[in-house]
This record gives structure tokens, sequence and C-alpha cells, in this order.
């Protein structure tokens, strides 16, 4: 049912249902996810070749984007490394699609107006915050001068569990006390658009002009991440640059770089139109409309059974 409301949705829409590749030979280099990597030996590939099963459809969806396909959506499985619990499952059901020519404010609501479809609840408010008043708020917290040790004496004194054995950067303290200090008191009873997040928490979105923000948002209901969209980046310059940064991380931390996708700074190079694109969570989506409490009770074959 839900997935024939979210065809239905899109269908009225006029936005075109795709298919992109699950595995692939490059993958996303954000240091905070980590893809399932594989291998394959066979044809083609006589000493074996690294794969990655892909974190989101995004990289080929805006190959197709810069093809002239038009706005476009797709609901597939994806796949993330080290992320299982309450509301992580490696294997999970993504819905994620692209508006060109639409500016980010059109795309939350038409977010917002997908949720509450899938949720029956169509009566939802909607209130919007910044990310930093969020934690000047609730943390009195300055994101744009706050230094890892000021975060990490904060993330104790809120008694975040192993927050006096953990080494993290500024941005890895702030997603740690967004996700478990914050994100819980979001959303209670309406749905909470966060906008504005810092610039380095956004790896594929545009910055704002004022070098400090990315025109990023997310969605959240009952304390549950839904939703994550932004205006996209279109510079493959700037897009290398952030792909070398990123994996400049990894190998400072002692983590394994991920490939580049050099497919999808050619696409860029070519021209991606000016579009915004949002991801949405379905397994989580499901587990609230069904008024569960994690995602093993409405993921059938979840990672404990498989």
């Amino acid at each position: 049912m839900m997935l024939a409301r979210v065809r239905a949705f899109f269908a009225e829409l006029d936005v075109l249902e795709v298919e992109t590749p699950i595995a692939g030979r490059s993958a996303g280099t954000d240091p905070q996810v980590e893809p399932v990597r594989a291998r394959y030996t066979g044809p083609g590939a006589s000493a074996g070749t690294a794969l990655y099963l892909q974190t989101s459809p995004e990289f080929a969806m805006k190959r197709l984007l810069a093809d002239g396909s038009g706005p476009i959506y797709q609901v597939c499985k994806a796949f993330r490394d080290g992320e299982a619990g309450r509301l992580h499952n490696p294997e999970f059901t993504i819905l994620e699609w692209y508006r060109p020519g639409l500016d980010l404010g059109v795309l939350i609501e038409e977010t917002l107006q997908l949720i509450r479809l899938v949720l029956s609840r169509g009566e939802l408010a909607a209130a919007t915050y910044r990310y930093a008043d969020l934690f000047r708020r609730f943390l009195d917290v300055d994101v744009f001068a706050a230094t890892p040790d000021a975060l990490r004496a904060t993330a104790i004194a809120r008694g975040v569990a192993g927050a006096e054995t953990l080494d993290l950067d500024t941005d890895g303290w702030l997603d740690l006390l967004m996700s478990h200090v914050i994100q819980p008191r979001l959303g209670g009873d309406r749905l909470d658009v966060v906008v504005e997040f810092p610039a380095s928490q956004a790896a594929l979105a545009r910055h704002n002009p004022d070098g400090h923000t990315a025109a990023r948002f997310e969605i959240f209901h009952q304390g549950v991440e839904l939703a994550n969209g932004s205006q996209e980046l279109g510079d493959p310059e700037e897009q290398a640059a952030r792909f070398e940064a990123d994996n400049r991380a990894r190998r400072s931390a002692g983590r394994q770089t991920v490939r580049v996708d050099q497919a999808l700074l050619d696409a860029l190079q070519a021209g991606l139109p000016d579009c915004v694109g949002v991801a949405v969570g379905l397994d989580r989506l499901l587990m609230l409309s069904l008024g569960r409490a994690d995602l093993d009770s409405v993921i059938s074959f979840s990672f404990g059974r498989c």
C-alpha cells in the first residue's frame, strides 16, 4: 500500500520512475557514511575488481539528469556498513527524487506532502528551525565557533554514552550531539524541518552565500530522521575537491579511501541542470505509519534474520 501511494504521488506530478545499479566501481566518499564493499571476478575482470554496494542511488541519478532525463524518482535498496540498531539496518529501502528547476522551499513542501500522505496524517503541522539555532537553544553551543574539546565536554556533561573515550573532529561531535540530544526532541507531534546545516556537513549540496551554511534540510517526526535533501552542487571542480578532502579525512582517520566516481564528475562537467533532490527512508516511514518502535518490526529479513 505504501509503495502504491508513493508511485501514485509521483505519477500525479509527472515524475519518471527510473532504475540504476546497486553495485558500482565507485561510491560516495563522505567520511560519515561507510559503503559495503564487494568484489567481482569473471569475464572482463580476470584479476577481479572492487565494487561497492551503493549507499544511495544519487550519483547514477545525477548522470541521468545531466543526460536530459527531466524530473526522476527511484525506490531501491541501499547499503551502509556499520549501521545496525533500532533505526538502522545495513540494507534498507530508500526513496530518492530530483526536480530540475525547483527551489529548495518548494521541494521541502513537496516532501512534507509525501510524508503526510504515507502517514495518512494530512493534518500534521510543520515547523522550521535553523541548525545553529537548535544548538543554541538546547545546548548553548555556537556551532561555528565551538572546538572539538568544548563539544566533547558538552557531550560528557549531557550524559552521552561513551563520550569520554571518543576522539572526534568538530563535525563528528556535532553529529553525535545532534543525534543523541537534539534529535529525540524533534517532531514530537508535528514534522520538524531543520535547515542551514554547516557547510562542512554537506558533501553534495551547494553552499549558501553566507559561506558558513549549506542549502540542505532534514525532516524529523517523533525523533526520527525521515528525509535529507539539498540544492544540488553542479560545479565539477568543487565536487572533485570535496571528494579529495573526504578521502584525506579517511586517510587521516586510518580508514579505507573510496574510489571517486569519475563518471559523475564527467556528467557535472557536461552540465547538471539546476535541481534539488531528497532521499526518504521508507522503512522508517513505514515504521512510524504502523506505530512501531524499531525497524526490525517492519523489515521481514532484517540483519538479525537474513
